[in-house]
């Protein structure tokens, strides 16, 4: 997966939250997809490194409603902003989903990075704000 603009972004956005939270496919291979090797993640300040992207893969997979995300259109993004410049990144967007006990997780998200050459995530930070809903 190559990204180049804007709607290459938001394909990223609702392919990868669909991968990680409902496939059987290796997290790793998901990963190796959108992301380089050595990339970099900082989430409201921190680091999540490769092992723990994967790791954070197997909670999510057993708390999610799998069936009601598969279903959700763009995975249950609403995407306001996407914009690709360069090598560079942005997305402002809202994620809800219902979680298997059924609760609604929701949280907006904006997110800035930066692309390797190859067009794959080089680095990424974030700021999420959980919404009560």
């Amino acid at each position: 997966m190559s990204i180049r603009s804007a709607r290459d972004l938001t394909d990223f956005l609702a392919d990868y939250t669909r991968d990680m939270a409902v496939s059987d496919e290796e997290p790793a291979a998901i990963l190796d997809r959108y992301f380089v090797p050595d990339f970099e993640y900082r989430n409201d300040g921190l680091l999540i490194d490769r092992r723990r992207m994967i790791e954070h893969a197997g909670p999510v997979r057993k708390n999610i409603d799998k069936a009601a995300m598969a279903a959700a259109h763009h995975a249950g993004l609403e995407i306001h902003e996407a914009m690709v410049s360069g090598d560079q990144l942005a997305a402002r967007y809202t994620l809800r989903t219902r979680m298997r006990k059924g609760k609604t997780f929701a949280a907006e998200i904006y997110m800035f990075g930066r692309l390797a050459p190859d067009g794959r995530i080089q680095r990424v930070d974030q700021i999420t704000r959980q919404l009560d809903e």
